[in-house]
Order: structure tokens, then C-alpha cells, then sequence
């Protein structure tokens, strides 16, 4: 388990208090976070997710929390943070839903019924394709901005970092693919792409299906997305294809998986067709998504940060992806 900061019950009473959300029954740490501290909070009211931010500010996070909130009150399926009650004392850098705990920024969302699959049909991925496309649309108009915090200019900061501990084959791909993506995107074609709020990790452990739930012949029902604490603003391809890397490829192999790649597509597209431009840079998309998880596993593989329990994930995976998007590129039929 992931807990970089701990939480006393007293603490979550007082935060449970300033919210309206009731007497606190349980707080259990959660497994399987990297970046931040998770636990789920339990009171008599209901179920909800305490989130502590260990590298993201004060400054940074109202951007990810506004988000959620504008998303959630236009019926899409994600995590809703709380609000403070009326005449609770904003303390220094909150607003009315980023708060404090421990010393760290800190918000309360309600807990998303379901769980995670982590074996997707192609059923799954049409359900996922079909609701980011909604998500892109109904982002359309937020009206905060940040960028990509593990963007193109991450890219280029990192890669220096972490070449010290691969060997030459390694190093050759790394530079390379970096040098590539510099340059598609000083092209036309991407500057051109339609670009709005992203989530840029929605993997298949940051969606849930509702498992009590189906819809007719036996449809997944989606639960909702949820960890957006890598949002920022890009193109919405580049959202798309690191859903693709992870929703339709083989594990073992990191090889496309063509049927559930299709599903997510053909869902995605019945709400909103890919322009003539995202058609063309999809295989470049592809190429740099793979690359953004490679860096960052490398990153948190060889240079990790002390938890009560973690485990970095293995970043040759994200490796043999990207291998596999340069030697066999996607192209839409």
C-alpha cells in the first residue's frame, strides 16, 4: 500500500465535520498508488475517497478538482469532490474543495460503485470509448487551464535523468522516439488537432464497471473514471491513444489486440468522428504514450520515493509497447 502520509481517524473526523459528511465508521489505507496518498473514508453517511497530494501543490490541484466537478454535474461518471459547508474557514491556498490534512493538500470525493477489469473485452473498451468521447465534449467548455505536467516538456527534462541506468539498446530508443516526437509536434498536422482537458492515465485500473449491473445482452455498465490527478490540457488523441496502449494491448507481448482496439475506436467515434488530422498522427499518438509511461515507470523504478509500501511498476512493459508501435504502426481502416 501506497501511504506516504499517514492519517489519524481525529484528522479525517475533523475534515468529515467541515464537510457535512457525517461520523466517521472506518479509514483503510488504499493498495496500488504511486503518486499519492489514497484511503477510503467511511462515515454514517456514506462511502467516499480521501486523497493526500504528495507532489501536486495548493496551487496546481483546483484545476484537477474543478474539472471532476464540472464533468460530474454534466453527467459523466467521475469522482465528485466535496465541498466545504457554508462559514467553514478556508485555510491558506484551499478553496471551497481543496482542503488540508497532515500538512498536505487534500480533497474528498464519493466513492464510484464497481470494480476494476483487468482482463477487458472488447465489450469493456467500447463502453470506455464511448464515455471518453463524452468526457472530451463535456470538457470542451472548462474554462481553467494547465498543461500536461508529463508532457513533451517533462519528456525532455527526464529522459536525461534516467539514461544512466539503461543500457545502449535503451538509450537508442529512448533518444530517438524523444527526438521523433519534438518533432511531430513543432508539425502543422499537430498543431491543428482539437485539444481540450485530458485524464492522460486512464488505464484499466482507474475505471470501474458497475459488476452488480447490465445493461441489454449482458453490456458492461461503467462505474466511472477516476485518479485525474495527471489531467491537464493536450490533444484529446493523445487521451485516446493511452487508453488504446494499455485497453487493447496483449500483456505478455505489449502487441496490439486489433478487435478490442476497434471496439474502442468505433464507440469513441459514434460521438465524436476523429478529424482528418487525428487519423493521420493516431500511429505517432500511439508511439508517444508508450513513451510518456516508459519515462515515468524508469523514473519511479530507479529513483523512488520512500512509502509505508510501494511498488513501482515494471517499466519494461511500457518498453516492449513502444517497440511494438514503431516496428508495427496502427493505422486506421
Amino acid at each position: 500500500m501506497a501511504v506516504f502520509t499517514e492519517v489519524s481517524v481525529d484528522q479525517a473526523q475533523k475534515l468529515a465535520h467541515n464537510l457535512g459528511l457525517g461520523q466517521v465508521v472506518a479509514l483503510q489505507g488504499i493498495e496500488g498508488g504511486i503518486e499519492n496518498t489514497n484511503y477510503f473514508l467511511t462515515t454514517d453517511q456514506g462511502e467516499w475517497v480521501l486523497t493526500l497530494f504528495e507532489r501536486l501543490t495548493h496551487a496546481q490541484l483546483p484545476f484537477y478538482l474543478h474539472l471532476m466537478k464540472h464533468l460530474a454535474q454534466r453527467g459523466v461518471r467521475v469522482p465528485d469532490p466535496q465541498a466545504k459547508l457554508a462559514g467553514v474557514r478556508l485555510g491558506k491556498g484551499e478553496d471551497e474543495l481543496l482542503h488540508t490534512v497532515a500538512g498536505k493538500p487534500a480533497a474528498v470525493v464519493n466513492r464510484l460503485p464497481g470494480k476494476s477489469v483487468l482482463a477487458p473485452a472488447a465489450a469493456h473498451c467500447a463502453v470506455v470509448g464511448e464515455a471518453l468521447a463524452h468526457m472530451h465534449l463535456a470538457g470542451a467548455d472548462y474554462d481553467r487551464q494547465q498543461p500536461n505536467l508529463r508532457g513533451l516538456a517533462w519528456w525532455n527534462e527526464t529522459v536525461p535523468v534516467v539514461l544512466p541506468h539503461l543500457d545502449d539498446a535503451q538509450r537508442s530508443l529512448i533518444e530517438s522516439e524523444l527526438a521523433y516526437q519534438n518533432h511531430v509536434a513543432q508539425s502543422a498536422a499537430y498543431e491543428g488537432l482539437p485539444r481540450g482537458p485530458v485524464h492522460a492515465d486512464l488505464f484499466r485500473d482507474n475505471a470501474i464497471f458497475d459488476l452488480a449491473r447490465q445493461g441489454e445482452d449482458a453490456t458492461p455498465v461503467l462505474g466511472g473514471f477516476f485518479d485525474f490527478y495527471f489531467a491537464g490540457c493536450d490533444t484529446w488523441l493523445f487521451d485516446l491513444a493511452v487508453c488504446l496502449n494499455d485497453w487493447a494491448i496483449d500483456w505478455p507481448t505489449g502487441a496490439h489486440d486489433a478487435e478490442r482496439a476497434q471496439a474502442m475506436l468505433d464507440a469513441y467515434q459514434a460521438v465524436r468522428p476523429l478529424t482528418a488530422g487525428e487519423r493521420q498522427l493516431l500511429p505517432a499518438l500511439l508511439r508517444a504514450g508508450a513513451l510518456r509511461f516508459w519515462i515515468s515507470r524508469l523514473w519511479d523504478f530507479h529513483l523512488p520515493r520512500e512509502a509505508s509500501m510501494l511498488k513501482a511498476h515494471d517499466p519494461a512493459h511500457f518498453e516492449r509497447v513502444l517497440r511494438e508501435r514503431v516496428a508495427r504502426p496502427y493505422t486506421l481502416s
